[in-house]
C-alpha cells in the first residue's frame, strides 16, 4: 500500500532499474508517516562512505508523538539494502548520466520502505516529447470512449 508517491522523479528523469530500500526511522517519524504526514518531492539520494543516505524527505511531527524530543524533520535518514545492490548503485552513479532518486514510501509486512530507482537525467527535449505522448494517449482514449458510444 502507498503512502506517498514521488511524481515529481518520473516527470524529470528516465527510471531504468528499482529497487526496494528499508528506512532508518524514530519512533515519532513512524507516527507522523502513518499519518501521512511526509513528503517526497524534493528529496534526493547521496552515497557516503559506501552507504545510502535520503537527504530532503520532508517528515511533519505530530504535536502528540514528539513531545518530549526536538524533531528535525528534514533530517538525514539511512538507507538500508544488500551489499552488492548498494555496490551495483555505486557503480552505476560513478558513471555519468546516473542519479539514484526515491520513487515511493510504501507498507510492507508492516514495515516503511522506500522505493528508489537508478535514473538518468531528461533533457528538455525528452520532457516535450513525454508531454507529447501523454497528451496523445489521452486524446486517443477520448477518440475511442466516444466511437464506443456511437455503436
Amino acid at each position: 500500500m502507498s503512502i506517498i508517491d514521488n511524481r515529481k522523479a518520473f516527470h524529470e528523469y528516465f527510471i531504468e532499474d528499482r529497487f526496494e530500500a528499508g528506512l532508518v526511522l524514530q519512533g515519532w517519524e513512524v507516527k507522523s508517516i502513518r499519518a501521512g504526514r511526509a513528503q517526497l518531492k524534493e528529496s534526493h539520494i547521496i552515497v557516503r562512505n559506501g552507504e545510502l543516505w535520503l537527504l530532503g524527505m520532508h517528515v511533519s511531527p505530530l504535536p502528540t508523538a514528539s513531545t518530549h524530543i526536538h524533531p528535525d524533520a528534514t533530517r538525514t535518514r539511512k538507507l538500508l539494502l544488500k551489499k552488492d545492490e548498494i555496490s551495483k548503485l555505486i557503480g552505476k552513479v560513478e558513471q555519468r548520466g546516473y542519479t539514484i532518486v526515491p520513487i515511493n514510501l510504501h507498507y510492507k509486512g508492516g514495515r516503511i520502505k522506500l522505493d528508489i530507482a537508478l535514473a538518468r537525467g531528461k533533457k528538455l527535449h525528452d520532457k516535450r516529447d513525454s508531454a507529447r505522448e501523454r497528451d496523445w494517449l489521452r486524446e486517443k482514449d477520448r477518440i475511442m470512449k466516444h466511437d464506443t458510444r456511437r455503436r
